[in-house]
């Protein structure tokens, strides 16, 4: 595979970054775009504030450009977390309702869910790692399901699930489908309208190649006023500048999240992240990474030493993939690969590896390299 992206990335210089699942190293023009940024507001303070504004603006057009969403549709909240709390604070919901979830979510599509249990509100976790995950879901909601929430990509194990068929399932059967995006958006192209997803959060710090504490938040305008707005401020209006106004009703647009002053500096990173990304194309990113992921599972598969975790159909997996070494526990490979700068996670039962587009087979090969000389010397 060609390293021509490599050069945008000065971590391949240093590392063996295996880890874009949790968080990512910045590319060369993010960091620069911060630079900047600092520098101006050490010179000049706030006096070109709205060249600030425009950019935000210009932010939500690009998250909406990559969900085929329009720009009204977003908000810029500051994580996944808090979308999806936004969602389980907002919706009216009643003691005999019930929410499906699978059974393996990561703890910010649990939590906001499994909180509503006091109000009488029951949480469904379904096993997903079947034949039909889909169908495994639609089969635990009723007629008293109110919302179907899912992530779009597992995060321990790179599962996909076919959100097509779950959205058209959910507006068939009037249940609000939310999903947590952020294992998926920047790794894979995700289409919101294609998918009929009434809600999606997910933050830019891992496959968006940004920074932590700002992340998308989109709702669908048709059931957008149906979440009550716990927050209120001066910025969830239209025209936040006239502030000698007599009525502060709320926008009609996402901007109806955004309640207080924004994060201008996660925005100047995740501006230039989401340039980068739609400059490429979602196509050509997807594709780089999935191989890379479909590189790593067809070399680790080939060592008997290895098990690899997961549902490896090729339309189940994602640039995600998860192994256990046998003989050797899994955190003790994690640490000896730290120490040669092969940077992975411990996620599930194993170690979990997720490459990006921009990473060259050169670098999946000594990552391998170093985990075969690795394992070789621990079962010795």
């Amino acid at each position: 595979m060609s390293n021509s992206f490599q050069q945008l990335f000065p971590s391949t210089n240093e590392l063996c970054y295996l880890n874009h699942a949790a968080m990512a190293p910045w590319p060369t023009l993010v960091s620069e775009a911060v630079q900047s940024f600092a520098e101006e507001n050490a010179r000049i303070g706030a006096r070109d504030y709205d060249t600030w504004m425009q950019r935000e603006n210009d932010c939500r057009e690009r998250f909406a450009r990559l969900l085929n969403a329009q720009a009204d549709d977003i908000a810029l909240l500051k994580n996944t977390t808090e979308g999806l709390s936004v969602v389980a604070q907002g919706l009216p919901w009643k003691a005999g309702d019930n929410i499906v979830i699978p059974d393996c979510e990561f703890p910010s599509n649990r939590l906001p869910w499994v909180q509503l249990e006091s109000l009488g509100v029951a949480v469904r976790s379904v096993a997903i790692h079947v034949n039909d995950p889909e169908q495994a879901l639609q089969a635990a909601c009723d007629e008293n399901t109110r919302l179907l929430a899912v992530s779009a990509v597992q995060y321990a194990d790179g599962l996909r699930l076919h959100l097509d068929k779950l959205g058209r399932f959910c507006q068939a059967n009037q249940v609000l489908f939310c999903v947590d995006a952020i294992q998926q958006v920047g790794m894979l192209p995700l289409d919101v309208q294609a998918c009929h997803i009434d809600f999606l959060s997910a933050d830019a710090h891992k496959w968006m190649l940004g920074p932590e504490g700002l992340a998308v938040f989109y709702t669908h305008p048709d059931v957008r006023e149906q979440l009550t707005l716990t927050q209120s401020g001066w910025r969830q209006m239209d025209n936040p500048f006239q502030f000698h106004r007599n009525s502060w009703e709320p926008s009609k647009t996402g901007r109806r999240f955004e309640a207080g002053s924004p994060n201008m500096l996660g925005i100047v990173a995740t501006h230039a992240a989401l340039g980068m990304l739609l400059e490429i194309g979602m196509d050509t990113v997807a594709q780089r990474a999935m191989a890379n992921g479909d590189y790593l599972r067809n070399q680790l598969s080939q060592r008997d030493n290895i098990e690899l975790l997961g549902n490896t159909a090729p339309e189940r997996c994602s640039a995600i993939v998860n192994f256990r070494p046998l003989g050797v526990l899994p955190a003790a490979l994690y640490r000896d690969l730290r120490k040669v700068d092969v940077i992975t996670a411990l996620r599930g039962e194993g170690l979990r590896l997720s490459p990006h587009f921009y990473q060259s087979t050169a670098l999946l090969d000594t990552a391998l390299q170093h985990i075969d000389e690795i394992l070789a010397s621990q079962t010795e």
